[in-house]
């Protein structure tokens, strides 16, 4: 190789991207990781706070309401259920800004393990698919967990205190006003609300705190997206990860399966080994149209690559045939690992 093309690959080599003309090296491409870096560390501080607001109604409600039931014999203690029913609304708007936190979380937690990490610790190189991930993330947002889930979340995190404070205050209200209740079959029959008796009342109630309380057990604890824990509680929260199921969705690419048909298989599969970093598998087939030999290649890649091969082919080959279909699951290397056996 002469000294002019060794030249011209470290100077291809060194752009990161190009667009109309212009250029993208390595140097530019770190600043704009970095400035995109602390974008999202913006927007992930923003839902915090607004998760935090949500918090302080609650707070405020149930101060509130507290200080009203208990201030007179007279007043009604429904009024705790129906703050109860406003908790429970903030617990719901709180889950779902609690996703968004979360998304956001997750792409600056990527960001630092593979990214910024990587430049930190030998070999000082990110793993293969971090950007695959963080691409997959801005082409198509998917939240890391269900509503389910960040609702079991955020009453572990914060409303199980408010909501039990809540209900032993019910329960006060009914034992002590208007006057002490002398056995327990006097304060389920205080709690009927209207036609509805006091027995019903209280199961709804046990009912409902008894499935948040299996949210927030199921729901494990949200190690993906960089919490920070003791390292007994992060193997704990491994195996609650494990057993969650649906409940702890892992954000995970899009896995296609390119069938090549070429007369030029040996550059088109050297170029995607090379550029897109996949394997490729070449089988001999014949056009039954025309009787000519073609190499058929068989190549496994996530979603946001496909684009790259698309290009690559039509350089290498413009006369190839294309086939990119949906992979049911992909497992080898580079994608999911083999499962253990039982």
């Amino acid at each position: 190789m002469t000294e002019q093309t060794e030249s011209l690959s470290d100077e291809q080599g060194a752009r990161a991207w190009t667009f109309r003309g212009g250029q993208l090296d390595l140097a530019d491409f770190a600043t704009a990781m970095i400035h995109f870096y602390r974008g999202e560390i913006q927007r992930a501080t923003t839902w915090r706070t607004r998760l935090d607001t949500t918090t302080n109604w609650a707070v405020v409600t149930v101060g509130g309401a507290l200080t009203f039931s208990f201030s007179a014999q007279q007043n009604p203690h429904f009024v705790l259920l129906l703050v109860l029913l406003l908790v429970l609304t903030f617990l719901y708007i709180e889950a779902r800004r609690y996703r968004y936190y979360a998304l956001w979380s997750y792409r600056v937690r990527l960001m630092e393990s593979e990214f910024l990490a990587a430049m930190l610790a030998p070999p000082f190189q990110p793993s293969a698919d971090w950007a695959d991930l963080l691409a997959e993330s801005l082409l198509r947002p998917t939240f890391p967990l269900t509503q389910w889930k960040a609702i079991g979340l955020r009453f572990r995190r914060t409303y199980i205190w408010l909501i039990t404070l809540l209900l032993v205050s019910w329960v006060g209200k009914l034992a002590l006003h208007p006057a002490t209740v002398p056995d327990v079959a006097t304060a389920v029959e205080r709690a009927a609300v209207g036609a509805i008796p006091g027995a019903w009342m209280m199961a709804a109630v046990g009912v409902v705190y008894g499935a948040l309380v299996a949210l927030a057990v199921a729901a494990g604890m949200p190690t993906a997206w960089g919490e920070a824990l003791p390292q007994p509680l992060r193997r704990l929260a491994t195996t609650f990860q494990r057993a969650a199921g649906p409940l702890a969705p892992k954000p995970r690419l899009q896995e296609r399966m390119a069938t090549i048909i070429t007369s030029r298989g040996k550059k088109v599969a050297s170029r995607l080994m090379e550029e897109v970093g996949r394997g490729v598998t070449a089988l001999q087939g014949t056009g039954m149209y025309t009787g000519e030999v073609r190499d058929v290649l068989l190549c496994a890649m996530t979603d946001v690559q496909t684009g790259h091969l698309r290009e690559i082919v039509h350089q290498a080959d413009p006369h190839a045939f294309v086939i990119v279909s949906r992979a049911a699951e992909v497992r080898g290397w580079g994608f999911s690992a083999f499962d253990a056996p039982s």
